[in-house]
């Protein structure tokens, strides 16, 4: 089995939401480790778990980050299920091509004709 993407993979968890979660939690905990001088936490955890006897697994990704103000920290969390494919090139969203032809020309149901 190839190693995943980390860029397909992240942008398949939750449709691509979670990524740009991460990329604002990135963005406002480096602001205010710059505006406070404090110390900031971005953490990532992903728990996987087989679907029934399947070759899917889902993936349950979660965000946790804390944000140095003034006073303290703001602290938040998020944590959402994305199920995902395991094949031959890693983690998958799709176990195949979603877009990939159907029927090659000599085995489509109904011929179109030409004109």
């Amino acid at each position: 089995m190839k190693a995943t993407d980390i860029t397909e993979f992240l942008n398949s968890c939750n449709s691509g939401v979670f990524a740009a979660q991460v990329g604002r939690a990135l963005s406002d905990v480096a602001a205010g480790v710059i505006d406070h001088g404090k110390k900031g936490k971005v953490v990532l955890t992903f728990e996987l778990s087989q679907i029934g006897e399947s070759n899917q697994v889902k993936i349950n990704h979660k965000l946790d980050f804390a944000q140095p103000t003034k006073r303290g920290t703001k602290r938040e969390d998020t944590a959402v299920d994305t199920p995902m494919y395991v094949g031959p090139n890693g983690i998958e969203l799709f176990q195949n091509d979603p877009t990939a032809q159907l029927f090659n020309k000599q085995d489509t149901p109904v011929r179109a004709q030409e004109v």
